[in-house]
């Protein structure tokens, strides 16, 4: 990227990206671009939304190379021998791990039942009594925060950890990611806090210590960008193989689609035009993968409702730099 290119897209982030707090670009395996905004600095750690949903996609996969989870077909019941199915309840007990990683699970609730969720004393069963319901398993329906838990709870039961302390010796450790913590919230003003800080470094936790999986995790654009530049290499990392190809392969290949924004979804990854893909959350976090172009990019933002689209940023503003 020239510098005539930098100015045009900084240019374009002071007046329409406001709510953008860092960038770090990977092409060919070495950072191109790192750049922070807002007061923020390579040490700030951002609360990156659904980011988390396609990092526990990853220890799911992690997990399965290791023989802990059989496979994704596995039913979600199984890994919860003491909950009781309520009566007449036919639909939750064949939902499947992968039906929950392709968004495909119906669920009991017209509208997000944020505060029940959130005021809730163990967010895996709250999620598990909402899944179910008379619709039938298949149809793809995005869940933000209240579902994926329970990928959360299955790998708590299936590898004997936190999901943190996994995430950290399996994935976190190798890329040189540091997340210190379990982050716990006393009230509605704490959580508040929490989107909007610059300098947390942990993991959303419930009353129980499990670790949340639709969101909670902070990270910074530099960790972000690890984590699409292993899946560029196919699951390796200074030659170790830190999770299959096959996996990274298969979670990142469409297998279900939302069809009112006529976008597809693979394992808690959305996939784009010409074999990219990318994590996306709130606010305008994405960490944003083209094999085609050996190219990784990574924003961390704050909070903002209805932010600018990343991906237009980045195909408008970076893509086209690569021409």
């Amino acid at each position: 990227m020239n510098q005539e290119r930098i100015k045009r897209m900084e240019d374009a982030i002071n007046e329409n990206y406001k709510n953008m707090v860092g960038m770090v670009i990977y092409k060919d395996g070495e950072m191109v671009y790192e750049n922070y905004y807002n007061g923020c600095n390579s040490n700030s750690r951002i609360h990156v939304f659904s980011v988390t949903k396609s990092i526990v996609s990853i220890l799911l996969g992690i997990a399965i190379d290791k023989g802990l989870i059989k496979c994704i077909d596995d039913k979600v019941l199984d890994y919860f021998p003491d909950y009781v199915v309520k009566k007449g309840e036919k639909t939750l007990p064949n939902i499947r791990i992968r039906d929950i990683l392709t968004m495909t699970v119906p669920y009991k609730y017209k509208w997000n039942p944020y505060t029940k969720y959130f005021t809730s004393m163990d967010y895996v069963k709250f999620s598990l009594d909402k899944m179910g319901g008379r619709r039938a398993i298949g149809e793809f329906r995005y869940a933000p925060i209240i579902g994926p838990d329970v990928l959360s709870g299955i790998l708590v039961k299936a590898t004997g950890q936190s999901v943190l302390e996994f995430a950290k010796i399996n994935l976190f450790e190798p890329l040189n990611i540091n997340v210190e913590k379990n982050i716990t919230f006393k009230n509605k003003e704490e959580q508040m806090e929490f989107y909007k800080s610059t300098d947390i470094s942990g993991w959303v936790a419930d009353p129980q210590g499990v670790n949340t999986a639709g969101w909670g995790l902070t990270l910074s654009p530099v960790d972000m960008a690890k984590i699409g530049q292993l899946f560029l290499n196919k699951g390796k990392w200074n030659s170790k193989q830190i999770v299959s190809e096959k996996w990274i392969s298969t979670s990142t290949t469409e297998h279900s689609r939302w069809k009112k924004m006529n976008l597809p979804y693979g394992y808690l990854w959305w996939i784009g035009e010409n074999g990219g893909y990318a994590a996306m959350g709130d606010g305008g976090n994405i960490i944003y993968v083209s094999p085609d172009n050996n190219l990784v990019v990574a924003i961390t933002s704050l909070f903002y409702p209805r932010a600018k689209d990343r991906i237009e940023f980045i195909e408008k503003y970076i893509l086209t730099s690569l021409e």
